[in-house]
């Protein structure tokens, strides 16, 4: 049982990071060619591997500058939300027993 969670959690993490070639900051947008809505949601879904990244190069950010303005950012504003705000789900509530 916990040899088949580490390997669902590796395989998990070597998925994410294959993904990750489509990080903000990589080159791909321009002002001609800017990120919408779409994008902004990958971009939201993969904000902490953008973050871990740009530790280390200068260049990745966890938000596209090159965007198409409130799209991207509303795009961008529902995957971080319910990426993050969806963990709060799987959480164990503690009971209280005052009885």
């Amino acid at each position: 049982m916990r040899t088949k969670l580490l390997i669902i959690i590796l395989l998990a993490i070597l998925l994410v990071f294959i993904l990750s070639g489509c990080i903000p900051g990589d080159g791909k947008h321009t002002s001609t060619n800017p990120a919408g809505f779409l994008w902004g949601i990958w971009h939201g879904w993969i904000a902490p591997v953008s973050l871990i990244i740009g530790f280390f190069n200068r260049d990745v950010r966890i938000y596209e500058v090159a965007n198409k303005g409130w799209w991207y950012d509303f795009g961008f504003y529902i995957a971080v939300i319910s990426g993050f705000g969806g963990l709060s789900l799987f959480r164990k509530k503690k009971k209280n027993n005052k009885d």
